[in-house]
C-alpha cells in the first residue's frame, strides 16, 4: 500500500479543512514548498496535492508553488482541485506532475472525462468525494444523487484506473476510518484504489493495508503529531 502525505494548499499555505467546511480551515504551515521538501526528507516518494482555492473556483491560483515543488523536489506528484480544462491538465503535466486527479469535472463532463483518458492514459485519475455514499462535486459544496457504485462502475467503462476516494464525513474529524465501507469497495471493483479520509493511527493504516487497497492519503493526523510519517512510511 502507498502511503500518499498529503498537502492541501490555500494562498500558497498547508492548510486542512474539518469535513470539507472552508470556514473550518487550520493553517499548519505558511510555505508549502518547504513543507514538500520535509516529506521527501522523510522518505515520502509520492505526495498528493490539492489546491483548495482551485477547487472551488475552477482555477489554478496555486499552479506556481506546484511548479517549484516538482522543480526543487524528487516526489511524484499528484494534484487535483479545480482542474477541468485540457489547458490546465497539460500545464500541469508539461511541469512534471505525474497524475492529474479530476473531480467535478469527470461527474459532470463524462466526454471530457473520455477525451482526457483517451489522450492522457494513467496519466488522469479521478477522485471521488462521498457522503453517504453519494458522490459530492464543487470543493463538497453540492451532493448528487450519483450513487459511488454506479459512478465507479461508469468510470471503469471510460478506462479509468485509479481512483481517489474521500469520505467527507470522516475527512479532517480524526475519529478513524470506514474500513467497512473501503472493504466493500475493493470488493466491487478491480481498480486501484486510494483511501482518503479519517486516518488517524498507525493501526488505521494497518487496517486500510489489510483491506488490500492501493494507497492511503495521510493527512491531518501527520500535522498533528499523532502519525509520524516516517513510521506510516515502514507499514
Amino acid at each position: 500500500m502507498i502511503i500518499f502525505p498529503a498537502i492541501d494548499i490555500y494562498e500558497g499555505k498547508v492548510v486542512r479543512l474539518l469535513k470539507g467546511d472552508y470556514n473550518k480551515m487550520t493553517v499548519y504551515s505558511e510555505n508549502v514548498v518547504d513543507k514538500a521538501c520535509e516529506i521527501e526528507a522523510a522518505g515520502g516518494e509520492w505526495l498528493h496535492l490539492v489546491d483548495l482555492e482551485g477547487a472551488k473556483e475552477g482555477t489554478a491560483p496555486n499552479f506556481n508553488y506546484v511548479e517549484e515543488i516538482c522543480k526543487k523536489t524528487g516526489l511524484k506528484v499528484e494534484i487535483g482541485g479545480g482542474i477541468r480544462t485540457e489547458a490546465t491538465i497539460e500545464k500541469y503535466i508539461n511541469t512534471g506532475v505525474d497524475r492529474i486527479i479530476l473531480g467535478t469535472k469527470a461527474a459532470t463532463d463524462k466526454e471530457f472525462l473520455k477525451k482526457m483518458t483517451d489522450k492522457f492514459g494513467e496519466k488522469i485519475a479521478v477522485g471521488i468525494d462521498v457522503k453517504d455514499e453519494k458522490v459530492a462535486i464543487k470543493g463538497w459544496l453540492e451532493v448528487t444523487n450519483k450513487n459511488i457504485f454506479d459512478f465507479v462502475t461508469e468510470l471503469k467503462e471510460i478506462g479509468i484506473k485509479n481512483i481517489i476516494v474521500t469520505d467527507i464525513a470522516k475527512d479532517g474529524a480524526m475519529n478513524g476510518i470506514n474500513v467497512s465501507f473501503y472493504e466493500k469497495l475493493s470488493k466491487f471493483t478491480d481498480m486501484d484504489i486510494t483511501a482518503s479520509g479519517g486516518v488517524t493511527t498507525l493501526d488505521d493504516l494497518i487496517k486500510l493495508k489489510n483491506t488490500g487497497i492501493y494507497g492511503t492519503i495521510l493527512g491531518k493526523a501527520m500535522y498533528t503529531g499523532n502519525i509520524d510519517l516516517r513510521e506510516a512510511l515502514k507499514i
